[in-house]
């Protein structure tokens, strides 16, 4: 009907509906992956983009086949499968075990009836090695300047190659060939100058979204982040009981060391504190997370721990800050820590309860000479 009312030639309607299927993919997989966000569920985003995109193109190659199965054309829509694998294998750069290349194979030529035709495994083992080989210049060329030439050099050839299996097969005119092939490059150039539009797109709000939920100077989560976290946090605590607990530290004599050294050296102090206490973290437990609250001031929130199962990280963190020895413009700084620690209680009516119960404990500490951990 497009064609016959409205004059649009069926290559252009191709690249719509091609665009469209991968931008209801771009939407959809965002929208999993801000629910998995909100609802702080322990999936990566990497593990959503796996799973969900090989089910997706799975889906979608198996729909279009379903239209032209056991047809005398049903190579017409071949393009359409062949960008769902590039954009599986390069764009989204899903690994696959090889393994599992071989049952999908086997159920997908089962599924359309070619299992009895040499020409069909040739072409089977060809998607294999293209799907392969787009993973290796993927990791090998990625954010390189040849990375476009590259994946038109392994496009190009194994497109020509796929297609000539499909002629073998069904012994269409190498006019037909010719067409079908120099569609499927212009599909797949127009494939990496939409992907690519898209990922600088996604790149930059990801990285607004960090700006906006990290310190610049140290890279931690800020208090924006904190904030987020410990009402949800908090609020989990209040409805399952799940244990919850906080360290609160700052720098001793901070003010002292701006003044006497300079803000650069006061600087380095802090990016050397995060990174030591990141460090500790990150050989413990990476659900625990560090926070720049204030000036000198950190928090970290500990969510399923109780104050006895805290201890050994706590103290892991004082050690390695107070034996600290920032080293700035010729210069040494030695480095100590005050510390409040507590556990939500039943007693607690809000985040901020809690908050000003570790913040008592860090004052305690600072008020009895410092470099010191007070529980309570």
């Amino acid at each position: 009907m497009t064609w016959s009312r409205w004059q649009v030639p069926p290559f252009i309607t191709s690249v719509f509906f091609v665009l469209g299927v991968l931008t209801l993919y771009w939407v959809s997989y965002n929208w999993l992956a801000s629910l998995a966000q909100k609802h702080h569920l322990k999936i990566s985003d990497e593990e959503i983009n796996t799973w969900y995109g090989i089910i997706y193109m799975f889906v979608f190659a198996f729909g279009i086949q379903t239209l032209v199965i056991g047809q005398s054309d049903s190579w017409e829509f071949m393009n359409f499968q062949l960008i769902a694998v590039i954009f599986v294998a390069y764009f989204l750069n899903i690994h696959l075990p090889y393994w599992l290349f071989f049952p999908i194979l086997i159920l997908y030529m089962t599924f359309n009836g070619s299992l009895g035709y040499w020409q069909s495994w040739g072409h089977a083992v060809t998607l294999m090695t293209f799907f392969v080989v787009l993973n290796v210049i993927r990791v090998k060329f990625h954010n390189h300047r040849l990375a476009p030439v590259m994946y038109l050099l392994v496009g190009i050839p194994f497109g020509g190659l796929l297609w000539l299996w499909m002629k073998l097969k069904f012994n269409f005119t190498w006019m037909t060939l010719g067409q079908e092939w120099i569609y499927l490059i212009i599909f797949e150039i127009l494939l990496y100058v939409y992907v690519s539009m898209l990922t600088h797109d996604v790149e930059l709000k990801s990285r607004l979204a960090k700006f906006a939920s990290h310190d610049a100077l140290t890279k931690v989560e800020n208090f924006a982040a904190y904030t987020d976290a410990m009402e949800y946090l908090f609020e989990e605590h209040e409805s399952s009981r799940r244990p919850l607990a906080m360290m609160m530290f700052d720098i001793d004599h901070f003010k002292q060391i701006n003044d006497t050294y300079g803000h650069s050296a006061g600087d380095a102090v802090l990016k050397e504190v995060a990174d030591t206490v990141q460090t500790v973290l990150a050989a413990n437990d990476a659900t625990v997370k560090l926070y720049r609250t204030g000036g000198e001031e950190f928090n970290i929130l500990f969510p399923g721990y109780d104050l006895t199962e805290t201890k050994q990280i706590v103290n892991q963190i004082f050690v390695a800050v107070n034996h600290l020895a920032v080293h700035s413009a010729k210069t040494v700084i030695n480095v100590t820590i005050s510390v409040g620690v507590s556990g939500a209680t039943g007693d607690d009516q809000s985040p901020i309860d809690f908050y000003n119960r570790v913040d008592h404990n860090l004052y305690h500490s600072k008020r009895n000479g410092r470099m010191q951990v007070t529980v309570a």
